[in-house]
């Protein structure tokens, strides 16, 4: 059960983290397109910016959870430097809960603030409805969880194995 567990969480991963990459490359090309109908073509495309801080923040809550998996999100590395293993069991347990915690107020509410926001429209974008910006986080959320649980069965230690 475990290992179809983490097989599961290993390709939800990989899914947030490629479509956060997506998101990057969105942002950048937006971008390239706006200084180019800003500055040479003089004709600005007011529509560009807000995709553009749309796809940032689908980029942050998609790569969250891959944060989550390698043990870089929450960290608490002196305790768990300064305690044996029995109690660093616990402290796994007592941070995983905490961020399980956490991720379900912002998928909850999350997905509560995009409900409302359907009557919203986008400034410059006036026919996209502000639900696709909301749902960021209840999406990113949801991706979390896979990767809170993977971290939590599996752990990995990258941010601290690397500290000095």
């Amino acid at each position: 059960m475990k290992d179809k567990f983490l097989a599961l969480e290993r390709r939800t991963t990989a899914l947030s983290m490629a479509l956060a990459c997506l998101m990057l490359v969105v942002a950048a090309s937006l971008g390239m397109f706006q200084i180019v109908t800003r500055f040479v073509l003089e004709q600005p495309a007011e529509w560009s910016e807000i995709l553009i801080r749309i796809s940032l923040i689908w980029m942050v809550f998609l790569g969250i959870p891959m944060a989550f998996r390698q043990g870089a999100m929450v960290s608490v590395d002196v305790l768990y430097r300064w305690s044996p293993p029995r109690v660093r069991r616990l402290l796994d347990a007592a941070v995983s809960l905490a961020a399980l915690a956490l991720i379900a107020v912002i998928l909850w509410w999350g997905f509560d603030y995009a409900m409302r926001g359907r009557v919203q429209s986008m400034a410059g974008l006036e026919s996209l409805s502000m639900v696709w910006a909301y749902l960021a986080l209840p999406v990113g959320a949801a991706f979390s969880i896979f990767g809170i649980v993977g971290n939590y069965l599996d752990p990995k230690r990258l941010e601290l194995e690397t500290a000095q």
